[in-house]
């Protein structure tokens, strides 16, 4: 291999969204708008899940670590895209490249079983309600949920010591707003054959398998509903599978749309739309869906506001009567030394 193929990078330049200067500050924006809902949203979903007595149940269980997920990979890229909108130098080092690389595939990995986990669950209830309580243990959600986590942990860092270990041309520009797989493997001078294929095995499997799961929980679901001769049972069936039935629809909507798109001039960018959407609008999106649609969480929100309300109207109360107190004081004082001059007046008279 030439000297050429043997540089050693110490940072990458991201090209970005765009390259228009005049887009950079409303893009910067809106983005940052989008990201503050979104870790608003998600720290509420966790902290909403974690507190509620009413929310302490298997299917809240696995929407706490959604949220948890959603809020990981989004914060793996977005703060970077909100500097480098801002920033004159779009550059990442080597290691934080890594890092991010490494906490985005961990992330969304993770999501990927975690919504199979949760339709699983959602089959659970409805098709054997009266055995539901028994097999969805605490102990069984723990471990629908770790399994994901170790196993994303296991891909991410094969992935990026796969692609690390490799060797760099001198070419450091990655034509995408974070450091992605792909694009960095474009920069690769040695062979990439196999890394290619780890990350096709992997990802048709996860795309796949998550998939079959999800599919699979819903056909026998919709067996179930129409067997059931009570509507409410009927809507009450739908209304637990609405929430995330949509988010299904949305996120693997996105991630088909990124890879079977055809190959063209314009399908980089269109690439970062759709990189776009799920790394920063997704994550904004569930705890919207998950809120709006779900009387639970509902109920538990509006508590929560009532008790701050309350907390806060309290001490405000006892300032207004405070200032009350003060004021009578005040009156009184003053009318103690009205009287006071009129006797001293009095006693001049005389």
């Amino acid at each position: 291999m030439d000297q050429h193929n043997l540089t050693i990078l110490k940072e990458f330049i991201l090209t970005g969204i765009t390259e228009l200067p005049e887009l950079q500050a409303p893009l910067f924006g809106l983005f940052l708008i989008v990201y503050l809902f979104s870790v608003v949203g998600n720290l509420g979903l966790i902290l909403l899940t974690k507190i509620d007595s009413r929310l302490q149940t298997p299917m809240y269980f696995f929407l706490r670590h959604l949220a948890f997920t959603d809020l990981g990979y989004s914060t793996a890229v977005g703060p970077k895209m909100l500097v480098n909108f801002v920033g004159d130098q779009h550059t990442i080092s080597y290691t934080w490249c890594a890092t991010q690389l490494t906490f985005f595939s961990l992330f969304i990995i993770s999501e990927i079983f975690i919504l199979s986990a949760m339709a699983y669950d959602h089959y659970m209830a409805i098709c054997n309600p009266l055995l539901y309580t028994v097999i969805m243990s605490q102990r069984l959600c723990q471990v629908l949920v770790a399994i994901p986590y170790l196993y994303s942990v296991f891909l991410s860092l094969l992935t990026i010591i796969k692609i690390f270990i490799s060797s760099f041309c001198g070419h450091n520009v990655i034509r995408h707003f974070y450091c992605d797989s792909l694009p960095l493997i474009t920069l690769l001078c040695s062979d990439t054959r196999e890394i290619k294929l780890i990350i096709l095995s992997f990802s048709v499997f996860n795309l796949l398998s998550s998939l079959l799961i999800v599919l699979m929980s819903y056909i026998l679901i919709l067996v179930a509903i129409i067997r059931m001769n009570s509507p409410e049972g009927r809507n009450k069936a739908f209304s637990t599978c609405g929430s995330h039935l949509m988010v299904i629809v949305v996120f693997y909507g996105t991630l088909f749309f990124m890879y079977v798109q055809p190959k063209s001039s314009n399908s980089s960018d269109t690439g970062k739309v759709a990189s776009l959407f799920y790394t920063l609008v997704i994550p904004m999106l569930n705890p919207m869906i998950y809120s709006f649609r779900n009387k639970e969480v509902k109920n538990a929100l509006e508590k929560i506001w009532k008790n701050f309300t309350i907390k806060l109207i309290k001490p405000l109360a006892l300032l207004q009567e405070l200032r009350s107190s003060i004021k009578d004081y005040s009156m009184k004082l003053m009318d103690l030394k009205r009287n006071h001059l009129k006797e001293k007046r009095a006693l001049l008279l005389e």
